[in-house]
């Protein structure tokens, strides 16, 4: 593929987090929203009038067959993600699918092992590992900055309007906290300190069997642990911290977005850094998928096959810790 070919894209799955990419698809010059795909036929054709998107199917297959498209972003919930994915992969579309990339570590390495059997990029949907707030931190925890790292703390909480047809909540779609915003601190924790020896968890559930709430210790060496809380029960404050031995380096609010970082060195003046983000933050691994579509690359470095392969099977590990069955 030529290094300044427009990329194609296609969208399967038409929610708000979908709205959120194609406003920032918009942003980016070599890349066109060209595609997509609802069971609804008045969604679908909405979101094509407001995104300009040149063609509007009510069938993902139908998205699937359409040999325009480079590319395809797949916003479905969490149960369909594997189905979407093998679909489009065995098309020979590149695949971005939100996470979780799938509900469970089983149906992740089915998803990469068809990926691989067609050599097609796949690449998990987890913003959070491309924004350049979230980079630097990596980076001064890796450079020790404030020496080695002790002890995290992550959390994400908010409280939708209960409703047992919601995505976020309906049990049957893989809603709860852990799956739908758990995934972030655990993340968190796993991009900074790599997987814990020791697992602890504990949860409170909807009567409809979901994850209301989970909170979640990982064990490291020498003492080092990370405390991670998802809640669908209330508003929290979202931060990321990290206790160092000479300061705390911390992720202001929503960390998983765009944001501010803020230093806190143990003997020094405390500085908070602005990244100065101008789109919602979706761009930023979308114009890394771009790259490495015109690469020819099958495999992001980034968000390896490895990592999302560790992050599903310690989500496993959780689940089977608080028994949360799907």
């Amino acid at each position: 593929m030529t290094t300044n070919k427009t990329i194609n894209w296609g969208i399967i799955g038409l929610g708000k987090i979908a709205h959120k990419f194609a406003e920032d698809l918009a942003t980016i010059n070599d890349a066109n929203l060209y595609a997509v795909a609802s069971r609804s036929q008045g969604k679908v054709n909405d979101f094509a009038t407001l995104y300009q998107a040149e063609k509007a199917y009510n069938s993902y297959e139908a998205l699937a067959n359409d040999t325009t498209i480079d590319a395809v972003y797949i916003a479905t919930p969490h149960v369909f993600h594997k189905e979407n994915t093998i679909m489009c992969l065995k098309k020979g579309i590149a695949v971005l699918c939100e996470k979780p990339f799938a509900m469970n570590l089983e149906e992740v390495s089915e998803m990469i092992a068809i990926a691989k059997t067609n050599n097609t990029l796949l690449m998990e949907a987890l913003w959070t590992a491309f924004l350049p707030h979230y980079q630097h931190v990596q980076s001064l925890l890796r450079k020790q900055h404030f020496g080695k790292l002790l002890k995290m703390e992550a959390d994400f909480g908010f409280q939708p309007e209960y409703d047992e047809n919601s995505r976020v909540i309906k049990k049957a779609l893989g809603g709860g906290s852990l799956l739908d915003i758990g995934i972030y601190p655990i993340f968190a924790a796993l991009s900074t300190l790599g997987k814990p020896q020791t697992i602890e968890a504990s949860a409170t559930f909807f009567d409809n069997g979901a994850d209301a709430s989970c909170n979640i210790m990982f064990k490291y060496q020498n003492n080092v642990i990370a405390n991670l809380k998802s809640t669908l029960l209330e508003e929290t404050e979202t931060l990321a911290t990290f206790y160092c031995e000479q300061g705390i380096i911390k992720i202001n609010s929503r960390f998983h977005e765009p944001s501010t970082v803020t230093l806190l060195p143990k003997n020094g003046k405390e500085e908070t850094l602005d990244f100065g983000y101008n789109t919602i933050g979706y761009s930023f691994e979308t114009r890394h998928f771009n790259q490495l579509i015109r690469e020819g690359k099958t495999q992001s470095n980034i968000m390896s096959f490895k990592f999302s392969k560790t992050l599903i099977s310690t989500l496993d590990s959780v689940r089977q810790t608080i028994n949360l069955n799907y």
